[in-house]
């Protein structure tokens, strides 16, 4: 199969809610994919806490055997996401032991919360999940729709301890973690996941929250979301998941040189008028390797787009082969650290 064919699949992240691979993803899998998110419903998003009806019906056959169709489809290692956030979304629901929430977060030690949260990494390991989205590293100060019962406080350097304590516990169980999102959204009067949203924050109000990132980072997170608003400090013109400055700051200042995913592409405040296709185009321009997509947003015109921008020059085919080879890298050392934890920030 053409490389720039299997390269372009291998950047997107497709997300669903259930536990069925359909034809589509199927297809995706054949042909160069790598990722998959086990998602939630719309309803489960903004309720923060899976259905009654899910928390029934699935089990943990159920996650093992659509891993394990997954694996068969891709050929080897498959990077399976979920969220899976102290004290917001835990998508496990009672098929792993449940994170605290944000004020038994507060009140364990640092080592508890290390404790826990690798706990939580085996059994997920167990039903062939081993990307964690989560911790939520934002600290929020003040009005913010989108992270109310998602975030971690208004302190960073309390947000720092238990996010990099959960990132330490998590990976050494085996999952990597996802530090989001990046830069940071410490006010956001409207939601980006329904609105074109704007983070009004100066750069000096930005920087607790950076500074939190950097104590990631330094704990060895594997994967850094950007976010889905414009933040105008930093880039007045893109939304972070397609803005070049705040991919550059997290490389250059920050020195991040794993995974970088791209929140939803379906939301409005990155597309701001554009396609899917042009987003995810935009995106890997900017510097983002891994792109999050719904299953359902036409992956295979997705594919085309992309290709059709290296054909064009808009995407150097450089930057799309960097990006899939972290992906891949990723996926494989997953695959065959089944049982050895993930402390270190390679980069691929």
């Amino acid at each position: 199969m053409n490389d720039l064919i299997q390269d372009a699949h291998a950047v997107l992240l497709p997300a669903f809610g259930g536990l069925e691979l359909d034809d589509v993803v199927l297809r995706y899998l054949d042909n160069g994919g790598v990722s998959i998110l086990l998602g939630e419903s719309r309803d489960e998003y903004v309720s923060r806490a899976m259905s009654d009806e899910r928390r029934a019906s699935e089990s943990a056959g159920q996650f093992e055997g659509i891993t394990e169709l997954a694996r068969r489809h891709a050929g080897g290692g498959v990077i399976v996401a979920i969220d899976q956030e102290l004290g917001g979304i835990q998508r496990l629901h009672q098929l792993a032991p449940a994170l605290p929430d944000f004020e038994k977060a507060h009140a364990l030690s640092t080592d508890e919360i290390t404790r826990q949260s690798a706990e939580v990494a085996k059994a997920a390991r167990g039903l062939g999940v081993n990307l964690f989205l989560a911790p939520i590293v934002d600290v929020v100060t003040g009005i913010n729709p989108w992270l109310v019962r998602r975030n971690l406080g208004v302190d960073p350097a309390e947000v720092s301890r238990i996010t990099c304590a959960f990132v330490r516990g998590v990976q050494a169980g085996g999952v990597a973690a996802t530090a989001k999102h990046f830069p940071g959204h410490p006010v956001t009067e409207l939601d980006p996941a329904l609105h074109a949203a704007v983070v009004n924050a100066t750069l000096d109000e930005l920087m607790p929250g950076i500074g939190v990132f950097r104590d990631v980072i330094g704990a060895g997170v594997r994967a850094v979301m950007a976010g889905p608003a414009l933040v105008s400090a930093v880039d007045a013109e893109e939304p972070s998941s397609t803005s070049p400055k705040t991919l550059s700051f997290l490389r250059g200042q920050l020195a991040f040189n794993g995974l970088v995913i791209s929140d939803d592409l379906d939301a409005p405040g990155i597309l701001r008028g554009r396609t899917v296709e042009a987003a995810a185009v935009a995106s890997l321009v900017a510097g983002v390797d891994l792109l999050l997509v719904s299953s359902q947003s036409g992956l295979e015109v997705i594919v085309r787009t992309i290709v059709e921008a290296v054909k064009s020059g808009a995407l150097a085919q450089e930057r799309l082969a960097e990006a899939a080879q972290r992906v891949r890298s990723l996926a494989l050392e997953l695959e065959i650290g089944r049982d050895v934890g993930l402390n270190s920030n390679r980069g691929g």
